[in-house]
C-alpha cells in the first residue's frame, strides 16, 4: 500500500478532504522524522514505537580490495510494534491466506 492509497482510506473513512488528510500524514511524517534525528523516541500507545537502536562499531570486509573497514558506532531508526498490533497480526486470516 502506497502513501496515496493511505490518504485516500482515511479520506473515505472520515469524510476529511484528500489535501487536508495529505497535510496531516505528511506532517506526522515531518515530526516523526525531525524528533528522530534529534535523538527522541516516539511512542504511540496500540501502535508500536519509533526508536533509534545503537550500532556498534564493527570491522567490515570489502572483498574486491580484500581489505578491512571499519564502521563508526551509529544508529538507525528502527520500529517496534506493540504487542496490541502483533497480535492482530498474528490472528489475521487474511495475512495467512497471502503467505501460504
Amino acid at each position: 500500500m502506497t502513501k496515496a492509497e493511505v490518504i485516500s482510506q482515511i479520506s473515505e473513512k472520515t469524510g476529511i478532504p484528500k489535501d487536508d488528510v495529505q497535510l496531516t500524514v505528511e506532517a506526522f511524517f515531518n515530526v516523526v522524522k525531525s524528533s528522530m534525528a534529534e535523538g527522541e523516541n516516539i511512542y504511540v500507545r496500540g501502535f508500536g514505537s519509533f526508536v533509534n537502536k545503537k550500532r556498534a562499531k564493527k570491522i567490515a570486509r570489502n572483498i574486491s580490495k580484500n581489505t578491512a573497514i571499519e564502521i563508526a558506532e551509529h544508529f538507525i531508526p528502527s520500529f517496534k510494534p506493540s504487542k496490541v498490533f502483533v497480535e492482530k497480526i498474528k490472528k489475521s486470516d487474511k495475512v495467512k491466506a497471502v503467505n501460504n
